[in-house]
C-alpha cells in the first residue's frame, strides 16, 4: 500500500471557489489498459477535501464524506480499496469527484477555517498497484489525468450544494467515453501533513424516513446572521429571492442528521430549492433558520437544483450533510409537491449499537431513543457538537460524552483515527485547541481542561469497556505532554483557572456557571492525572504514572486547601455542580462524603429537585444521588415534566437532546446536541444495574447492581462485552422483584441489591451468573 505524494488538481491550488466566486466541483478521470485481468489489484486514494471513485462507472466510495475531515497541514488521509473484481482487460476508467471538505472551508469563516495555511481548491492523489506473478504495475497521478466541470457549482460541508442538472455529461465515467475536449491537470503542492490510512469507520445512509404532513402557501422568518459573516447573497444567481418566496413544509417527525434526497419530473431550468432547519418560529410557525446564524444569506443548509426536464431526476446533495427536521421547499408546482417528492436519508458514521435499554416509562424511553439520535447525529468521523450549524469536533463535548458514546457504540476506530487528528493538532507548548480538526482555533478561546480532557476519557474508557491499551500507547506522549504543560499553569495556590468551565449552566448564558472555574479546571486535571497514572502503570510507564500521580495529588490538596469549607463540608460555589463533582471525584474523604452529601441535597431541594448544573456536573450528579441510594430522586429529576428537566424537554417535543435549558417562553440555539446524553449510561447502569469494570482491573468484571425505581414497573438492558451480550431484565410482581441475568461465558461479578431489598430465602449477596431471582422488599 503506498501513500502517493503526487498530487493533482482541476486548477491552480489558489483558485479555490469563495461565497462570490464560481468554481465547480471537478470531474477527473485516469485511463489503465491492462492486458490480462490482474491477481491483484487495489488503490489507494486520497481526495481532499471530499472524493467519490468510480472504477468503470462503478461507484465504490466506501461513504459520503470520504476520506475524512482532518487539517490536511497536519494530518492527510487515504482510503485503500481493492478494486480486482471491477477491471476487465483491456482499457479501464477511473473516475474521481472532488468536493471542498475541509480543504476548503467556504464556510468556515467564525473558527478561522477558511483562512487556514492548508487552505487550496480540491486536489487529488492515488496509487493503483496491480500484480500478476512478478510483474508490478504502478500508477499515480500525473498530467495524464484530464478533468473537466461537473454539474456543482458549489459546494460546502455546512452550507449545502447547488447542481445544475443541464451541466451532466453522460458517461463521463466509462471506458468508452471520448475525453479529448478535456483539460489536462495540474500538478500542485503536497500536504504537508502525516499521511494515514483511515481506520474510522465510513459515514452511511442507515435509514430513510418520509415526510409526516406537508404544508403549502408558506413563507419564511426573517433571516439574520451574525455581524462578523460574509455576505454572499449576490453571487452565483443575481436574482434570487427565495427568503420571500411561497413555499411548503415537509416535517420528517425527528430532528435528525443526514441528506435529502428529491425525486421530481420537472421543467427544464426548474430551479427547486430545499430549506433544512429544525424548528419553525415560536411565535408565527414559519420556517425560521435564524439560529443557524453563523452563514451568509442564502447558504444556511440551502440546497438547489436545476432541472433538465424530461423524465423523472433524483437528486441527493454529495459533499455535505445537514440536521433538520424540516425541509422548507420552493420552486415546485401544487402537482409536485406530493409526500413522495422528499425522502430524509439518515447518515452517521456506521458504528454498531453495543447497549440497549428499555423501561415502563415512556418519557425515559423517548430520552434513550432521543440520546442515542443525538449521538449518532453528531458522530461524523468524530462527535460534533451540531450538525445543523457547527459541525465541530468540540473536544469538551466529546470528552463529558466519552463514556457514554464508549457504552452505547463500536466508537472505538472513530476515537483512535481522531486522536490521531487531536496528537496533530496539540502545539508546542502541549496545549489542546478546543475544535478538532482546526485550522488554528480554539486555543485563545474555546478550549481548557475540561475540553482538554478528551486526551484522556477517550483512552479511558475505551481501556476500562473493552480491555485495549493501544489508544493508551499511541497517546501516552499526548498525555504526558500536557500533564507537563497544564501543570505549568497554577497560579501560587496550586490552582488553574483558565478555560471554559461548567458550560451551559441551566436558565443561564452559557459562560455564566454556578461552579468557581478554579475549582472545575483543577478538580478535572485532578481527574486526568489520576486516570493518567493508572494509564501509564498498565503499558509500564512508572515514571510517568509517578509524575500524574503527584500532580493529582498536588492539585487535590490545593482544592481542598482553598476551595472547600470543611466546618459545612461544602465546595466554594454552594451548588448542585461542584458539590457533586468533589463527591464523585473523591476530594472528599470517606469519611467526609456523607455531610458532604447533606449539603448537595440541601441545594437540590432548594430548587425544588430540579437540576440545576452545567453538563459537566450533569455527568456525575445522577450517579451520585444512585451512589447514596436516591436513585428514585434522580430518575424523578431527569424525568418530571416541568421546566427544568431532561422530561420537560420530550414534554416540549423534542426529539433529539437541546442544547440548552431554557423557558418555555425562549428559544434554544440547538435542538441536537449529545453533551447532556450521560443520562443513558444512567439509564443503564443506575436502573438496571450494569457497571462494566468497577475497579478498573478487568474489562470482565460486570457488577450488577439495579434500583428498583418505584415509578417503575420494568426496566430491561443488553450490554455487548468483550465476551458477548450480557442482559438483565426486572419486572415488579406484586411487592417482590422479578429479576432475570443472563450472563455470557467469561463475565464474572457480583450481584448487589439496593438498601431494603433480599433475596428470596437467601441472605448472601451472590455471585453473578444466569438464572431468574426474586427479589423481596423488606421494608
Amino acid at each position: 500500500m503506498l501513500f502517493s505524494k503526487k498530487f493533482v488538481s482541476a486548477t491552480e491550488s489558489h483558485e479555490y471557489a469563495t461565497f462570490k466566486k464560481i468554481v465547480n466541483a471537478p470531474y477527473l478521470r485516469k485511463n489503465v489498459v491492462i492486458d490480462a485481468l490482474p491477481e491483484k489489484a487495489e488503490i489507494t486514494v486520497c481526495g481532499l477535501g471530499f472524493y467519490k471513485l468510480f472504477v468503470n462507472g462503478k461507484d465504490i466510495t466506501k461513504g459520503i464524506l470520504a476520506p475524512y475531515i482532518s487539517n490536511s497541514d497536519q494530518t492527510v488521509y487515504f482510503d485503500n480499496y481493492d478494486i480486482a473484481q471491477y477491471l476487465v482487460k483491456g482499457k479501464n476508467t477511473f473516475g474521481f469527484m472532488l468536493g471542498n471538505g475541509f480543504q476548503n472551508c467556504i464556510g468556515g469563516g467564525i473558527w478561522d477555517l477558511d483562512d487556514g495555511h492548508y487552505r487550496s481548491a480540491p486536489k487529488l492523489a492515488f496509487a493503483i498497484e496491480i500484480e500478476n506473478g512478478e510483474e508490478k504495475t504502478l500508477i499515480e497521478a500525473d498530467e495524464t489525468v484530464v478533468t473537466h466541470d461537473s454539474p456543482i457549482t458549489f459546494n460546502d460541508i455546512r452550507c449545502g450544494v447547488h447542481y445544475d442538472a443541464n451541466l451532466e455529461i453522460d458517461g463521463w465515467n466509462l471506458p468508452d467515453f471520448d475525453d479529448s475536449a478535456w483539460k489536462a491537470a495540474v500538478k500542485v503542492e503536497s500536504p504537508r501533513g502525516e499521511y494515514v490510512l483511515c481506520c474510522a469507520e465510513p459515514i452511511v445512509i442507515s435509514r430513510e424516513i418520509a415526510p409526516i404532513s406537508v404544508e403549502g402557501n408558506i413563507t419564511p422568518h426573517e433571516y439574520y446572521r451574525r455581524g462578523d459573516v460574509v455576505s454572499g447573497k449576490e453571487t452565483f444567481y443575481d436574482s434570487w429571492d427565495d427568503d420571500h418566496a411561497m413555499g411548503y413544509v415537509y416535517d420528517f417527525g425527528e430532528n435528525n442528521a443526514g441528506l435529502i434526497k428529491l425525486k421530481i419530473k420537472g421543467e427544464k431550468g426548474q430551479r427547486v430549492v430545499l430549506q433544512l432547519y429544525e424548528r419553525p418560529n415560536k411565535d408565527s410557525g414559519k420556517p425560521d433558520y435564524t439560529n443557524i446564524h453563523f452563514f451568509p444569506e442564502g447558504f444556511v443548509q440551502r440546497n438547489i437544483y436545476i432541472c433538465k426536464g424530461g423524465e423523472e431526476e433524483v437528486f441527493v446533495p454529495d459533499f455535505t450533510y445537514h440536521g433538520y427536521r424540516y425541509c422548507w421547499v420552493t420552486g415546485i408546482t401544487e402537482k409536485q409537491a406530493t409526500s413522495g417528492l422528499l425522502t430524509y436519508l439518515v447518515a452517521s458514521s456506521d458504528l454498531k449499537q453495543r447497549t440497549f435499554f428499555s423501561c415502563s416509562d415512556e418519557v425515559t424511553n423517548k430520552l434513550w431513543e432521543a440520546s442515542l439520535r443525538s449521538d449518532r447525529a453528531n458522530f461524523f468521523y468524530f462527535p460534533t457538537d451540531c450538525p445543523h450549524r457547527e459541525k465541530n469536533g468540540w473536544t469538551g463535548d466529546a470528552s463529558v460524552s466519552s463514556e457514554h458514546m464508549v457504552m452505547k457504540l463500536g466508537v472505538d476506530n472513530s476515537y483512535r483515527a481522531w486522536l490521531n487528528s487531536i496528537r496533530n493538532a496539540q502545539n508546542y507548548e502541549g496545549a489542546i485547541p478546543g475544535i478538532v480538526p482546526t485550522g488554528g482555533w480554539g486555543f485563545a478561546w474555546g478550549n481548557g481542561p475540561i475540553w482538554d480532557s478528551v486526551a484522556f476519557n477517550l483512552p479511558y474508557y475505551i481501556w476500562k469497556y473493552r480491555g485495549t491499551t493501544q489508544l493508551i500507547e499511541e497517546n501516552a506522549i499526548l498525555m504526558m505532554r500536557y500533564l507537563d504543560y497544564i501543570s505549568k499553569r497554577r497560579d501560587d495556590k496550586g490552582l488553574i483557572h483558565i478555560g471554559l468551565g461548567d458550560w451551559c449552566p441551566v436558565g443561564k448564558n452559557p459562560g455564566d456557571y454556578d461552579a468557581p472555574l478554579e475549582f472545575t479546571d483543577s478538580v478535572c486535571v485532578m481527574d486526568c492525572a489520576k486516570k493518567a497514572a493508572k494509564m501509564f502503570l498498565e503499558i509500564g510507564l512508572v515514571n510517568q504514572a509517578d509524575f500524574a500521580e503527584e500532580l493529582a495529588y498536588e492539585l487535590r490538596e490545593s482544592i481542598r486547601k482553598y476551595l472547600i469549607d470543611f466546618n459545612t463540608m461544602t465546595v466554594k460555589g454552594s451548588c448542585q455542580s461542584g458539590q457533586a463533582i468533589a463527591i464523585a471525584l473523591d476530594v472528599f474523604e470517606p469519611a467526609e462524603k456523607a455531610e458532604a452529601y447533606t449539603r448537595l441535597l440541601e441545594f437540590i431541594e432548594l430548587r425544588e429537585d430540579h437540576l440545576d448544573t452545567g453538563f459537566y456536573g450533569a455527568r456525575y450528579i445522577f450517579h451520585v444521588l444512585s451512589d447514596f441510594g436516591d436513585a428514585d430522586l434522580a430518575f424523578r429529576m431527569i424525568t418530571r415534566p416541568d421546566y427544568p428537566s431532561y422530561g420537560n424537554w420530550i414534554a416540549r417535543g423534542a426529539t433529539a437532546l437541546w442544547e440548552n435549558f431554557f423557558p418555555e417562553n425562549e428559544v434554544g440555539s440547538s435542538l441536537n446536541h449529545h453533551f447532556w446524553g450521560n443520562i443513558s449510561a444512567w439509564f443503564v447502569s443506575a436502573i438496571t444495574g450494569i457497571k462494566v469494570n468497577p475497579h478498573d482491573e478487568d474489562e470482565n468484571n460486570i457488577n450488577i447492581e439495579p434500583n428498583f425505581i418505584e415509578a417503575l414497573e420494568n426496566a430491561s438492558s443488553s450490554y455487548e462485552s468483550m465476551c458477548g451480550t450480557l442482559s438483565v431484565k426486572w419486572v415488579r410482581d406484586g411487592g417482590n422483584i422479578t429479576l432475570s441475568i443472563n450472563a455470557p461465558e467469561g463475565v464474572y461479578g457480583d450481584i448487589k441489591l439496593p438498601f431494603g431489598y433480599k433475596f428470596e430465602n437467601d441472605k448472601r449477596v451472590k455471585a453473578l451468573a444466569t438464572g431468574e431471582y426474586t427479589v423481596i422488599r423488606m421494608y
